[in-house]
This record gives C-alpha cells, sequence and structure tokens, in this order.
C-alpha cells in the first residue's frame, strides 16, 4: 500500500539465486490434473501438498459483478452501512469533520485516514459489543487539503504547512472504539472509556533484545527506549490475550535528507529505502531528518503491541519479531503453548518470517503473557523446489550472523533483519503482504501480490513467473501441523489475475470472480479463506478491488467469488469477522484517488466523493459493516 494510491518505485534488491533458482516451477497437482508439464520440473522430488479429503462448507452468495464506478458493491441479499469515516468524533466533545477548518487538535480527537487493519475484540464474549481497533496507514495530503491540487513526489514534500502537517502525524498511528450493535445497526459507543487515538507522537516503549542499544539511541532519547509514534500501520493481528499488534511498513517515506558521510547506518539505510521521501515532516522535525537525526529510522519498522482495554497503557514497539516492512502480526498457538506470528515483508525480494515465543502462553490469566513477545526465535523461510520447506533462525552467532558479518549482538541482527535473511539464504518473494493461519485446518495462507522486477532467470519453485504482474497466494503446512516447527509442506493454491495470464483459477470461477494482487485475508469461523486485494484497476485488470471468496477444499477448491467491490480510486483492507460470523468488517482505504496516472486526482477534483457524496466534501476511508439482511452469518 502506498501513499497517492501510485506503486512507487521501491529500491531494486539484488537477487542472490540459489539451488532451487535454476529449477523452474514445479508441479503442482491441478497442472497434473490439466496435463500442463512444467519447464524445467525434476523428476522424483516428493509428491506436492494435497489438501486434506474433507471438504469445507462452500460458499453460497450471489456474486457481485467486477467493474469500476463512483460507489461500493456487496453481494445481494447484504447490507453494507458505513460504520466510521475519517474525521468522526471519538469522543463526546470532539468536533466533526470540517475539511476546511482541520487541525491537528481536532484530529486527535477524531477518527484517522486510510484504515487499513481491523480486529474485533468482544466485551464479555458478545458479537455485537466490542472494541474495533484500526490501523490508519498514511495520509493522502491531495485528497485531504482543499485547493492543493494534485501531488507528486516532489511536491508533496515542500508544499504542506506547518499546521497541515501536523494533521498528517495525528491522522496517522491507530484508532481504539467502543461499538455496539442495536436495532441490527453498528454504532460508536462516544462516551466509551476505552476511547483511543495513537498517533505518530504518542509516547512509545522499545521492548526486547534491541531496547537500550546504540543504534536506537538519539538526542531525544539517549538511553534508546521511548520513541514518540508509530507511522505507516499497515495490517496486523490480535493476540489470545486481548491485545492488538500492528505493523509498521514503509516507515522509508517519512525521512529526508541525507546520512552524514561515512555513517555506520548507509548500507543498513540503503536496505530498507531510505533516500525516497514521500513527506516532508523532517522541514518541521529533526527527528525525520537524517542528517540530524542518523538513528531515527531504526526506531520504527517494528511490530507495535497495543492493549485497547487500557487507554492509558503506554504502546510497545517489541524489537524481538523484527525491524522490516510489516505488512501484518497475525499469530496462532503452537501445540506446546508457544505463541507464532507469521510476518510479512512487503518489498520485491523480500522474506516470509516468523517468530515463536520462548514463553507459553497461560490462556487463564492474560497479565501473564504481558512480555511474552519480548523473547523466542525469529525465523525466516527458504522454500525448497520439492514442495519443502525450512524456517531458518535468525540468532546471532549461528550460520554466520556474527562479529565478522557485522552482527556484534542479537540487537545487530534484528536491527538489520533484511540483511540477516540474506546471509541465511531465505527465498527471495513476490512481495509477501498479510499472512494468516487457519486454527481449523493448520494451513498458512501467504499473500504475494505482484513484482514487476522479476526476471526469467530469477523464477524459482515458489515465485514461478517471471514480472508477476497480478501475484499468487501459497499454502503451508507446517510439519506435524505444529506451527512451532522448523519444517514445512507447501504449493501454490492459486495464480491470481486474468485467465490469459497463465492464472490458475479452477473452471468454476466467473468472469468477476478471478482477481489480481491478494493483499490482505481472513479466515471465518468455518475455517474459509477470504482475500481482499490491492492493485485492480480499470488499467490494470478491469475492476476495482475488492473482496473476494476463496475455496480451498474439495473440487471446488481455487473457486473464487466476488463478494464485495469498492468504489474507484480505492483499495480492500481490513477484512474481519465477529466471532458469529454475522457482522463482516471491512476497510476502504484511500478511495478517490487515480486508478489511471494519466488522471490526476484532488480534493476538488477526486474520482469519487464516497461515501458522503456532497459537494465540498472530500472523499473519506470508512470502515464499513457487513451483514445479512434478516441476520444469519455470512455466505
Amino acid at each position: 500500500m502506498m501513499p497517492n494510491g501510485r506503486r512507487v518505485r521501491e529500491p531494486e534488491t539484488e537477487a542472490q539465486p540459489t539451488l532451487d533458482d535454476l529449477i523452474a516451477v514445479r508441479l503442482s497437482r491441478r497442472d497434473l490434473m490439466r496435463g500442463a508439464l512444467v519447464a524445467g520440473a525434476v523428476a522424483g522430488f516428493s509428491a506436492p501438498f494435497v489438501a486434506g479429503d474433507a471438504a469445507a462448507e462452500g460458499f453460497e452468495f450471489p456474486e457481485v459483478e467486477a467493474g469500476v464506478d463512483e460507489t461500493h458493491h456487496v453481494a445481494a441479499g447484504y447490507e453494507a452501512e458505513i460504520l466510521l469515516r475519517w474525521g468522526d468524533p471519538l469522543f463526546p466533545d470532539a468536533a466533526p469533520l470540517d475539511p476546511r477548518a482541520q487541525d491537528a487538535e481536532r484530529q486527535r480527537r477524531q477518527f484517522g485516514y486510510n484504515n487499513d487493519f481491523v480486529g474485533y475484540l468482544p466485551i464479555a464474549g458478545s458479537s455485537e459489543h466490542g472494541l474495533l481497533v484500526v490501523n490508519h496507514e498514511f495520509t493522502n495530503s491531495e485528497l485531504m487539503v482543499p485547493g492543493l491540487g494534485p501531488q507528486s513526489r516532489k511536491t508533496s514534500l515542500n508544499l504542506l504547512s506547518r499546521e497541515q502537517v501536523a494533521v498528517e502525524i495525528a491522522a496517522h498511528g491507530g484508532s481504539v472504539v467502543e461499538i455496539r450493535r442495536e436495532g441490527g445497526r453498528w454504532r460508536p459507543v462516544l462516551g466509551s472509556p476505552y476511547a483511543r487515538r495513537i498517533t505518530a507522537e504518542t509516547p512509545m516503549e522499545m521492548t526486547g533484545p534491541a531496547a537500550g542499544h546504540p543504534r536506537l539511541r538519539t538526542v531525544e532519547d539517549p538511553e534508546g527506549r521511548r520513541v514518540l509514534g508509530t507511522i505507516n500501520n499497515c495490517s496486523g493481528g490480535l493476540t489470545p490475550w486481548g491485545t492488538w499488534l500492528s505493523g509498521e511498513e514503509n516507515f522509508h517515506y517519512y525521512f529526508v535528507g541525507n546520512l552524514p558521510e561515512g555513517h555506520r547506518e548507509a548500507e543498513n539505510a540503503k536496505r530498507y529505502g531510505l533516500g525516497q521521501p514521500f513527506y516532508g515532516w523532517g522541514r518541521f522535525h529533526d527527528r525525520f531528518d537524517l542528517a540530524k537525526a542518523p538513528n531515527e529510522p531504526n526506531r520504527f519498522g517494528w511490530v507495535v503491541e497495543i492493549d485497547p482495554f487500557d487507554p492509558h497503557s503506554v504502546p510497545k514497539k517489541r524489537t524481538a519479531l523484527g525491524r522490516l516492512k510489516h505488512e501484518g502480526a497475525a499469530g496462532i498457538v503452537a501445540k506446546d503453548g508457544a505463541y507464532v506470528v507469521y510476518l510479512g515483508d512487503d518489498e520485491r525480494f523480500d522474506y516470509v518470517y516468523k517468530f515463536v515465543t520462548a514463553g507459553r502462553v497461560d490462556p487463564h490469566h492474560p497479565a501473564a503473557n504481558r512480555d511474552l513477545l519480548d523473547a523466542g526465535t525469529l525465523y525466516v523461510a527458504r522454500f525448497d523446489a520439492d514442495g519443502t520447506g525450512r524456517w531458518l533462525p535468525l540468532v546471532h552467532g549461528t550460520g554466520g550472523l556474527d562479529a565478522g558479518a557485522g552482527f556484534e549482538t542479537q540487537a545487530d541482527v534484528l536491527i538489520e533483519t533484511r540483511r540477516a535473511a540474506d546471509i541465511l539464504g531465505a527465498t527471495r518473494m513476490d512481495r509477501p503482504e498479510d499472512i494468516e493461519a487457519n486454527p481449523r485446518t493448520n494451513r498458512v495462507y501467504v499473500m504475494l501480490t505482484n513484482n514487476g522486477r522479476r526476471q526469467d532467470e530469477q523464477v524459482d519453485a515458489a515465485n514461478p513467473r517471471p514480472k508477476n504482474a497480478f501475484g499468487h497466494i501459497i499454502e503451508m503446512l507446517p510439519e506435524g501441523e505444529d506451527h512451532a516447527a522448523t519444517s514445512f509442506r507447501w504449493e501454490i493454491l492459486l495464480r491470481c489475475g486474468p485467465p490469459a495470464s497463465g492464472a490458475t483459477f479452477s473452471a468454476a470461477t466467473s468472469e468477476s470472480g478471478w482477481f489480481g494482487m491478494p493483499d490482505n485475508c481472513a479466515i471465518d469461523g468455518r475455517g474459509r479463506l477470504w482475500v481482499a486485494t490491492d492493485g485492480n484497476s480499470r488499467k490494470a485488470t478491469g475492476r476495482a478491488d475488492g473482496i473476494w471468496a476463496v475455496e480451498t477444499e474439495g473440487p471446488r477448491r481455487a473457486t473464487a467469488r466476488h463478494f464485495f467491490r469498492v468504489p474507484i480510486g480505492a483499495e480492500m483492507c481490513g477484512p474481519c469477522f465477529t466471532p458469529d460470523d454475522e457482522t463482516f468488517f471491512v476497510a476502504v482505504q484511500h478511495p478517490g484517488e487515480s486508478d489511471d496516472d494519466a488522471i490526476p486526482t484532488s480534493f476538488d477534483q477526486p474520482s469519487t466523493r464516497w461515501p458522503d457524496f456532497e459537494p465540498g466534501m472530500p472523499p473519506r476511508p470508512s470502515i464499513v459493516a457487513v451483514t445479512r439482511k434478516g441476520g444469519g452469518a455470512i455466505a
């Protein structure tokens, strides 16, 4: 997910071919069924992972027609209710959005911008009363500020005033909102004691192995343990002990200037893409100027743990989970009680990770799990061509991660997680985004959005298409169905995109059912997979982004059905169910952007004014609550 809806060019990462890179696409069950012999397949490797024989309950709903227009669409028989919009008051004394009189103080008491991850935490076990936690990833100044006009990377750095930058800072972070369903309608509880806005200036604590390390210290924080705020919060996860994990993704966009000549962080900064800023915050805040605060970027790119039930709690950046462009942080309990968090690094040619706690989850005493994420082992995945894989430990002193490679301590390994994974020879993937484990089947689904830079000689078994414009989905099964295991089996569930692109949707998939660019995903209470997309457009696929239900079991495996469609320019994020599966929350991000770079948009000329459709009111990122007419479980 990128500012202004454009896929901003990310830093090139040099491919490091392994033996697997010399082997083309491995055989999958569907390839065999279709008689398609894949070039370069090697005889004699083990049989591909085959799904279980027991078919899950299939999806039943009238499919939405694919297309692009100014509004949203949901399957017939369902209602899509706008629950929260950018600028909606979260406190009784908060003002409603007035885009011509917006300031930072107002924004700190309103729902933030560009909602991404959504999590529902029930109160007293209820599916009709709970806390909604929402990430606010980034801001679109051209759609927020009247008269600013269309923006490019260069102009967006220099045109905003100090107060407009302050509004952007306040619109980042996250929101905690108490919500209740009464009379069939969801509403926020404005007088809630849980209500909270987290911004890019909220004080936070660094914890875990890297906390206090000299590379995290700054003039403002000489101990390296306190940091202001969180930025570019993409997807995330909820823990069994009731906390919210929020992943910091494209933090490199926020830093202007250059590192001092010969600075030790130069290579580290290059590996994370610093030097291509999108935001001009450094004009007014020294901590976002590399020349003045060279260690500040090392304080971002972490998973943040937040207690939504305690509005006075200090969010914690859990450094044990590594520093990367975190797309999400979804977890599951392993057989021995350890907590396992799956992590994707959303960049072309980067990696899939997991973290396994050293301690065990105590299901009866939530407070006992408070610091569980501060100790454990971070792993990176290697996908082998025979359909097996290994989790490689990112542990100081092993696998070449030592002083000779520039890693003096485990803190260095975590601050430079990407370089450590490079050294271990992990498999370079096609933009790993959300990763979710299915608690019913223990299969793990990896969303790989795309990678137009992969060349013919760079394809491998897990990334089989050069110039992969439409992405794919990998299905993994841990050894012994134990998520703490260090080996797994895998296969490609779907190659996405139009039929003519080499996509592998089943023959039962309709013209509206196929999709490109998988991004977020969710598993419902019946163990079924729902996929949200980012990057579909009139130009790319002839359709808007949305939600597709994907069959993973039985004869309808790899069949997709279109359930929800976003308005033009928007991206689909945050799929999340209530425990009874009767409400499906989705996040519509950056509506009103251009879906064609040749047609720029702005506050005054957006591509849509969804969801208000009022003159003078800009398009507003929003959370939508989807329910079935007459009640009942979704699909």
